[in-house]
């Protein structure tokens, strides 16, 4: 940062106790999440909303360098008044956050040549954005919904932000406002679905619904195109490289011979490569299972200040996935499971160690092991399994509130069982935690849920 903006920053820059107290949630795991990913990136200045300013207390209080500047009404005059600055494509634009294996966020870094390959694409097989066209973003733009942003301003569109999604009003809203894009994950769809009944709505304004951030499922897929019509969209990709398939409601919703689009995440785009991978990173066969790996215009040139992780996951310019899936001979791509054991509920991703640490916080707690189950809200939810302490005297909802408590609520798990039996280890002591997810799955056509 020049030092001419530092001298600007500071004279509207806020100390700690000017921001005032952080709360007691923001002083847990959160404040601990903002901490690594502003640490981690060696951040000179954070841009806070005043209303939000207290949640940011206490992480100002271990980097006595952060700069933290509340967005008051002089804000955007005090913006616009620094003159404009040179970029070169090849300079970072952009560091985006995605969980780790341990849980903690890794910062996937973009190029200003990069991102804008990345919003080319996002819009590549979507409707043209006309002047005046609105996006409305329910959803953190720090997640999916953000990629739509940009394009969307670009074009001239309009980007509208609400505080939270309401799928009692959400319909109404698209109406009353005339909202052409917005980006739902696949709980959202299911939610809306629910509020109107299921019935067709009549939405001229309506230019596309982007599906994404976790798989969907046939049921939720076909609820929502007799909801929304052809204006449904769906792609896969990662932070790390996107998007890599993609296919709208005509393709999704077709027969095709010797494919099944309703189960599928797309079909593999322009700008973009895919293969399936064996352990030893060789490719495999049409109709092969093994890991999905991904190339694209749009992708990162590492994950930032982790040069052995960035060296795992990019092989000769490939991005390793995580995810295991298969490719059919029409180019539909399928993803059928997880290499790690990430789980996805309701387009979050959860690691299971960060419930297993909180739950372990527990006395009563011998040992415990977190995974995946399918559920029919979220696509799936975290299920714990404890091995009680000798003549332990502990419950279900004692085991929930602990994780309530320190990692937020959406990090729960959904239920919980208890023995007094060691876990299964493999001969090297790992708990063998796919040993006790298989039997949750038994029927289903994929390891990874769909909502």
């Amino acid at each position: 940062m020049p030092s001419t903006l530092l001298e600007r920053v500071t004279t509207i820059a806020h100390t700690p106790s000017e921001i005032g107290q952080a709360s007691s949630w923001v002083t847990g795991q959160a404040a601990q999440a903002h901490y690594n990913m502003l640490a981690g990136t060696g951040c000179k200045a954070v841009v806070v909303s005043k209303e939000y300013a207290s949640e940011l207390g206490s992480v100002a209080d271990k980097l006595a360098d952060l700069m933290v500047i509340v967005r008051d009404a002089s804000y955007e005059d005090w913006l616009a008044s620094f003159p404009d600055t040179v970029i070169d494509l090849d300079d970072v634009f952009i560091i985006r956050h995605s969980a780790g294996t341990t849980g903690k966020a890794k910062g996937i870094a973009y190029t200003h040549r990069a991102w804008m390959n990345t919003t080319r694409d996002w819009f590549y097989m979507l409707p043209p954005v006309q002047r005046g066209d609105k996006c409305l973003h329910v959803g953190p733009i720090s997640h999916g919904s953000g990629y739509l942003f940009l394009p969307l301003w670009l074009a001239g569109g309009c980007n509208l932000l609400d505080r939270k999604f309401d799928a009692g009003d959400f319909v109404g809203r698209i109406a009353r406002d005339e909202i052409g894009w917005f980006f739902a994950v696949p709980t959202m769809i299911a939610d809306i679905v629910e509020s109107v009944g299921g019935k067709p709505q009549t939405l001229p304004s309506l230019k596309a619904v982007m599906i994404s951030g976790a798989p969907i499922s046939v049921r939720t897929a076909l609820a929502g195109h007799e909801v929304f019509g052809d204006t449904l969209f769906q792609m896969y990709g990662q932070t790390e490289a996107v998007p890599v398939s993609f296919m709208g409601s005509k393709e999704w919703f077709s027969q095709v011979p010797g494919s099944d689009p309703v189960r599928a995440a797309g079909r593999l785009m322009p700008f973009a490569e895919l293969e399936i991978r064996d352990t030893d990173n060789n490719p495999l066969p049409i109709g092969a299972e093994g890991e999905i790996a991904i190339r694209c215009d749009g992708q990162m040139t590492g994950i930032w200040g982790d040069p052995e992780l960035s060296e795992r996951r990019l092989r000769d310019g490939w991005v390793l996935t995580g995810d295991i899936g298969r490719l059919d001979r029409n180019g539909y791509l399928y993803v059928v499971d997880r290499v790690d054991d990430m789980i996805v509920s309701g387009g979050f991703n959860i690691w299971p160690a960060e419930l297993e640490q909180a739950i372990g916080t527990l006395p009563e707690v011998r040992e415990v092991v977190v995974f995946g189950v399918p559920h029919d809200k979220w696509g799936e939810a975290p299920l714990a399994v404890v091995v009680t302490a000798a003549g332990a005297d502990i419950d279900q909802s004692t085991v929930i509130q602990a994780c309530v408590r320190l990692l937020g609520s959406y990090k729960k798990p959904h239920s919980v069982v208890f023995r007094d039996s060691a876990l299964p280890r493999s001969p090297v002591g790992k708990i063998q935690r796919k040993v006790l997810r298989e039997p949750y799955w038994t029927g289903e056509e994929r390891r990874v849920g769909g909502a």
